[in-house]
């Protein structure tokens, strides 16, 4: 018994934008996650004015927008990956759930009523 029968004669639907969505999402993931961390790295070299208190403040703030920059980007990254993926397996084959013939199409047969339906007709 073969658990997976493909449907006979189903027709697989081509694949679309999602394989090219999921072919660059790698290199989008690496780029929005190198963009933030640039910007942190530029703002330590960056020669700011003011006290040493007020610039350890400004640097620690765009450390800290960076880091969740780069944690959103990783969260909309994985969503757009999942419903890519979704997409994908949703355009595969069509598997048969039951491969038995259906004896009475039209209506159902009036003797393989249940036993205590019997009495109710």
């Amino acid at each position: 018994m073969n658990l997976f029968n493909i449907w006979p004669g189903f027709q697989q639907t081509p694949a679309g934008l999602e394989r090219v969505v999921l072919r660059k999402l790698p290199q989008a993931l690496w780029i929005g996650s190198a963009l933030p961390t640039v910007v942190a790295l530029l703002a330590r070299v960056f020669p700011w004015s003011g006290s040493e208190l007020d610039v350890a403040t400004r640097i620690q703030t765009i450390d800290i927008l960076a880091i969740g920059v780069v944690i959103f980007h990783w969260s909309m990254v994985l969503t757009v990956a999942i419903g890519a993926f979704i997409v994908m397996v949703m355009k595969g084959p069509a598997y048969v759930a039951d491969a038995y013939p259906l004896e009475d199409a039209d209506r159902p047969a009036m003797d393989t009523a249940p036993e205590h339906a019997q009495g109710q007709r």
